[in-house]
């Protein structure tokens, strides 16, 4: 099961160097540690930040890195991934 706290904290950590108000995941992708190869992680989770594109409805722009990130969360809890 994963540890939704954990996986707040590696997105929050992965995505907080974004150049914010963001309007498109493209604008993330410079942000991130390993491009598109971003790596999220916890318990039985694992998802990279390509595969998170492809499933997530981002609701754009976003003016923060917690925004996005809890938009994340509750689409991934919606979704039983997590």
């Amino acid at each position: 099961m994963a540890d939704e706290a954990e996986l707040r904290e590696q997105m929050t950590d992965a995505f907080g160097d974004a150049d914010y108000p963001i309007t498109s995941p493209m604008d993330l992708v410079p942000a991130l540690p390993n491009g598109p190869s971003t790596k999220f992680e916890s318990g039985d989770f694992s998802m990279t930040a390509m595969e998170l594109n492809a499933k997530l409805d981002g609701d754009f722009p976003y003016e923060s890195a917690e925004g996005f990130v809890d938009d994340v969360i509750s689409q991934l809890k919606a979704q039983d991934e997590i």
